[in-house]
């Protein structure tokens, strides 16, 4: 059998870890979104149906930043879908993961989840079954100040300032 040795010295170091690494993501999957972070009828839920004992434990951890709206899911996810009155939101298919996304959770609600928690937003862009034009307008519509068309509808969604997500993926 083959052995190995390891050394550890906090007095040496080779480089500094960026804190990203130790970022999360959350994807419209399972419980993670409806029955994870957001869950209106639960005991610490608060007025918007976050749950305050999830972002407690996110901000213990010191997550950094989470990815969001998640991994496979995003492949078939239009943006477009997640902003707006909720009430007139589309229900749509998921066909990932068979399931209906009812997008009563979207970009405004994730990235307020995101100030409670004490997280910076990651935004995942759908190029599976769309493409640089829908990223480059989920762009323009989270971070210009106002004034184009997505800015202009950001802001006629109640968020007269921009988002400001700088990380994109």
């Amino acid at each position: 059998m083959k052995k190995a040795t390891l050394i550890l010295d906090r007095d040496f170091s080779i480089g500094r870890v960026d804190p990203r690494m130790y970022g999360s993501f959350i994807e419209h999957l399972g419980r993670a979104v409806y029955g994870g972070i957001y869950e209106p009828g639960h005991p610490t839920a608060d007025k918007n149906g976050f749950r305050q004992d999830v972002i407690d434990m996110v901000k213990k951890l010191g997550v950094p930043v989470v990815r969001y709206p998640g991994g496979n899911f995003v492949s078939g996810f239009n943006w477009e879908d997640s902003v707006g009155p909720r009430d007139q939101r589309p229900k749509r298919l998921d066909l990932a993961w068979f399931t209906t996304e009812t997008n009563e959770v979207g970009l405004h609600e994730f990235c307020d989840w995101a100030k409670k928690a004490d997280t910076q937003v990651m935004y995942a862009v759908n190029l599976g079954t769309r493409g640089p034009d829908a990223a480059r307008n989920i762009v323009e519509y989270a971070n210009h100040k106002g004034g184009s068309y997505w800015s202009d509808l950001r802001i006629k969604n109640g968020a007269k300032d921009p988002l400001n997500i700088k990380l994109r993926v």
